[in-house]
């Protein structure tokens, strides 16, 4: 159980307090070890639970909230002032009425009385469903919120748990550089063309910003010089090349260094007879390089095209969310075991632009990687937790062996 609340003390500083009831963690976001010791120190009492059956007249839960309050306010001392309000229904008689008490009271969770109502709108606590918009972009650093159920996944331990929402198991989006790491073994990780960077070969200059501004802008920002990365490296121990597009950078979006980056990999695995593994995740084209973005749709396929035909090599692409427009209509679609991330959104036009272009209603889901398997588009829906042995079982089956083994 993981659980957030903000604390503003006399001066109208914010403080924002993390718990990790399973793991004992509690942990704020300004540096006041002294208040970590004192909480763990006079802690002991969350040891305890009530057996009470009768909850509305249950001296230990109206002891418990005093001490709970009083509690906090010790800890914090001078930082901060609070007083957590607790409701009574949650005191029952089972066994771990403690760490319900605990979460629930922190989390907000309540019944349906009008005095809870009264008390958290008294609450000087800042709770997670707070309109205060400058706190919660303050505080968006600590945790990333579920697209599907809206839930907080705690930021600290959102990557170990491979960007999956810990509430409804959702698969957000992953940078480049996290799916490497998730799929590459360790130490064996070897980039290629990491020098390339896009110019402006039509001059596109948009009232908004200049194209090579707007490149530098996330190269800044993201760490990378462009769309997707590109290398070598080993799949428990069998050697592939992959190329992992990554959506942060200009939607993912296919430019001219894209596709070139992508081909020369392609013909380096076909020199190197080396399976291929291509992670999609694109808006399409590039839209600021006209028809030269559109021709690596061709460059890419014919790339492909010796690779598979001529070599009889393995290529595998992994559509996740979203693949769209120029890739999907081109090398997204042209492995031979195409593989998808749970609700993936998959498409070449999108909902909006269909629409808008053919005045006709796109039915919900129509688009998601679970309708389009029903469909035959694609061969495996593939969660990000076993994909990695899947590769390697599929890589193996068509004769790619790791480097250890005779």
């Amino acid at each position: 159980m993981l659980i957030f609340f903000w604390l503003k003390d006399s001066n109208g500083d914010i403080y924002s307090l993390y718990f990790d009831i399973e793991n004992h963690i509690f942990e704020i976001d300004n540096d006041h070890p002294e208040l970590e010791s004192s909480f763990y120190r006079n802690s002991s009492y969350l040891n305890n639970g009530s057996k009470s059956k009768n909850p509305e007249h249950d001296p230990y839960m109206n002891d418990t909230q005093y001490t709970w309050n009083n509690h906090i306010n010790s800890c914090i001392d001078s930082y901060l002032q609070s007083q957590i309000c607790i409701d009574s229904y949650i005191v029952s008689g089972s066994d771990n009425s403690s760490n319900n008490y605990i979460s629930s009271s922190i989390c907000g969770e309540s019944g349906n009385s009008s005095k809870n109502e009264d008390a958290r709108t008294s609450d000087p606590i800042i709770r997670e469903s707070s309109t205060d918009l400058d706190v919660t972009q303050k505080y968006r650093h600590l945790w990333v919120q579920c697209e599907n159920c809206y839930g907080l996944n705690y930021k600290k331990f959102f990557k170990s748990k491979m960007n999956l929402c810990e509430q409804c198991g959702y698969h957000l989006k992953m940078s480049s550089s996290d799916r490497i790491e998730l799929s590459i073994d360790p130490g064996t990780w070897e980039p290629m063309d990491e020098d390339m960077v896009s110019l402006d070969p039509i001059e596109f200059h948009s009232e908004e910003e200049p194209y090579k501004n707007r490149i530098d802008s996330y190269q800044r920002k993201t760490g990378l010089t462009e769309a997707v990365q590109t290398g070598i490296g080993q799949l428990d121990g069998i050697n592939v090349a992959i190329a992992v597009m990554d959506f942060q950078f200009m939607g993912g979006s296919m430019g001219s260094v894209v596709g070139e980056k992508i081909t020369r990999l392609i013909e380096y695995a076909t020199k190197e007879f080396l399976p291929l593994i291509i992670v999609c995740a694109s808006g399409g084209a590039r839209m600021q390089e006209g028809s030269l973005s559109l021709m690596q749709m061709a460059k890419i396929s014919s790339a492909l095209y010796d690779y598979q035909s001529n070599k009889k090599l393995f290529y595998v692409p992994i559509l996740t969310s979203p693949t769209t427009g120029g890739v999907t209509a081109s090398f997204g679609m042209l492995g031979d075991i195409i593989i998808a991330e749970p609700n993936a959104y998959i498409a070449f036009a999108g909902k909006r632009v269909i629409e808008q272009t053919l005045n006709k209603t796109v039915p919900d889901g129509s688009q998601a990687a679970e309708y389009l398997f029903q469909k035959g588009l694609f061969d495996l829906i593939v969660p990000r937790n076993p994909l990695k042995s899947v590769l390697s079982e599929l890589f193996q089956l068509h004769t790619f062996f790791p480097l250890n083994q005779n």
